[in-house]
């Protein structure tokens, strides 16, 4: 076992804010792991931060101005752009020497692996100054649950041909942006909470770009009952399907969480409808992918000091 934090520790209180910078009466629906994503951020962030969003679900859970569900100031823009818009405000703060505002480009897993990665790549490869987050549902779950390139192996969406699913693996966009050899990367999930404002505060105190791939679970895209947002996103995490771990200057790793519990890719799976036609063999399968994941992980932390 290397240098993991133990994420079952009682949150560091220290990380959040008194504050709260989203408004009651937003548009998610039950049990969605957006809504809690952003407010996990801005907890620890507070009201000195200016938020570009991409085409998501949170473009409809902030709206429009004047029905705004957030009192920060929000910038809407385009999927393929969110990343230069988020270096134009960068650099526009920086030419009014304000070097307290953070500047946050927030968009889901299409805006990020698939539409948006140009910008997302121009902005590491210049060492823009600004956090990059992606809410990770794994599907274009606004629009109607379609295939992202995040969207796992064999799993059924709107633009998948059932009971094939999707044939190709999940992208491992965090190992693209690590290898931009940027001062920060790192992965995080709803259902770990004190690692993931720890991530946050470490990506405002560190300057140039920094990535954050954050999971969430989504109830309706994933097909589980709405209570079970963050037992799903927490067991993405005890399977090792999703690993908690962060990379400096494109080089050192650090795993941050080593599962106490064995928990199967069969048991993480069973509870959601978008995989009820995977077979034994199918299953197997990934379950080997995971553990040779994992094993992969582990020989890059060991290679990093």
């Amino acid at each position: 076992m290397g240098s993991g934090v133990n994420l079952m520790e009682k949150v560091n209180t220290s990380l959040i804010t008194d504050d709260e910078h989203i408004f009651t009466g937003h548009n998610a629906c039950p049990g969605c792991g957006a809504a809690l994503c952003m407010r996990y951020v801005l907890k620890v962030l507070g009201s000195k931060t200016q938020m570009v969003i991409a085409p998501s679900c949170w473009t409809i859970l902030a709206g429009m101005h004047p029905h705004h569900s957030l009192n920060i100031p929000v910038c809407h823009t385009i999927f393929a752009a969110t990343a230069a818009v988020a270096t134009g405000l960068t650099r526009g703060l920086q030419r009014k020497g304000d070097n307290e505002t953070t500047v946050v480009a927030w968009a889901g897993d299409g805006g990020t692996f698939d539409i948006g990665i140009q910008s997302i790549s121009g902005a590491a490869e210049k060492n823009e100054n600004f956090i990059f987050v992606c809410y990770d549902n794994e599907g274009y779950m606004n629009t109607g649950i379609q295939r992202s390139s995040s969207t796992p192996y064999k799993c059924k969406t709107t633009t998948t041909p059932s009971p094939h699913g999707k044939q190709e693996p999940k992208k491992n966009f965090l190992e693209i942006m690590a290898a931009h050899n940027v001062p920060y990367v790192a992965s995080a999930a709803i259902s770990h909470p004190h690692d993931f404002m720890r991530k946050i505060k470490k990506a405002k105190e560190t300057w140039g770009f920094k990535f954050i791939h954050l999971l969430t679970a989504c109830q309706t895209g994933w097909g589980f009952d709405a209570e079970k947002t963050i037992d799903m996103t927490r067991m993405a995490v005890e399977s090792k399907s999703f690993n908690l771990y962060e990379v400096e200057d494109g080089f050192k790793y650090t795993v941050n969480y080593y599962p106490e519990k064995e928990v199967s890719i069969a048991d993480y799976i069973k509870n959601q409808r978008r995989f009820s036609e995977l077979t034994e063999e199918d299953i197997q399968k990934e379950q080997e992918e995971v553990d040779a994941k994992w094993n992969r992980l582990l020989m890059k932390e060991r290679c990093s000091f």
